[in-house]
């Protein structure tokens, strides 16, 4: 027999070997599940239990040395007060100098001088009596009330609880309408925005040392929590 045709044949036996193990080229992957984008929210109240406040005195004149020296004191005198209620926080916020133009629009006739206190408590009760003290000499320019961030996170977390809850029912009534099951392929928690009450600004006002204290009543916030997901539909 001639030697290249004897190499010949003994190939072709482990060639057809390979063909019969070997995968096969165009392997037919299966259908991706069809998926259903679904969302759902909850919402919990949560007690306004922080409050901040800014104060300010303003006063106006031709003499700014004067004006400072009169500004100061009442702010002086403002902290001074509040040094006796432990439980407020309090920081000067912001001084603040702007022409007062005369009637022409050109010239500047006088000065105005302005000076805040930022205050801010979880003791609601010792803040509205401090305010009131300090309204016998400052303009309570606002007032904020919110959930402390410790209190906002413990709610925020009981909304998530219901609105992942509420996202199972969802897709549990999806897929049964379908005939499916599902599986949960992504879910997404959406922390929303949450409306604080604000109080208008508020005129000062000569007041006795011993002023009532300012009236606040705290309530609640609605803390909002979102989900989305997608979810996969599984034949049974």
């Amino acid at each position: 027999m001639n030697a290249t045709l004897g190499r010949r044949l003994c190939v072709l036996p482990f060639a057809a070997a390979l063909l019969m193990t070997a995968p096969p080229i165009l392997a037919q992957t299966p259908p991706a599940p069809p998926t259903v984008e679904l969302s759902a929210d909850a919402s919990r109240r949560a007690p306004n239990d922080l409050a901040s406040a800014s104060a300010f005195h303003e006063a106006t004149g031709t003499d700014t040395a004067a004006l400072a020296r009169e500004v100061n004191a009442v702010i002086a005198q403002a902290l001074e007060t509040t040094r006796a209620y432990p439980d407020v926080s309090t920081r000067s916020s912001a001084v603040s100098t702007f022409p007062v133009y005369a009637q022409n629009g050109r010239s500047i006739e006088a000065w105005r001088l302005r000076s805040e206190l930022h205050l801010e408590s979880r003791n609601i009760a010792a803040l509205s009596e401090l305010l009131g003290k300090l309204q016998g000499s400052l303009a309570i320019s606002s007032l904020v009330l919110q959930p402390a961030p410790e209190t906002r996170d413990a709610t925020s977390d009981l909304a998530v609880t219901d609105a992942i809850r509420a996202f199972e029912a969802r897709a549990a009534s999806v897929s049964a309408t379908l005939g499916k099951n599902y599986r949960i392929r992504s879910l997404a928690i959406n922390y929303g925005s949450s409306r604080q009450p604000v109080f208008p600004p508020m005129r000062a006002m000569a007041m006795a040392a011993d002023a009532a204290p300012m009236p606040i009543e705290s309530g609640e916030t609605d803390v909002n929590v979102g989900v989305t997901g997608t979810i996969e539909l599984l034949d049974k």
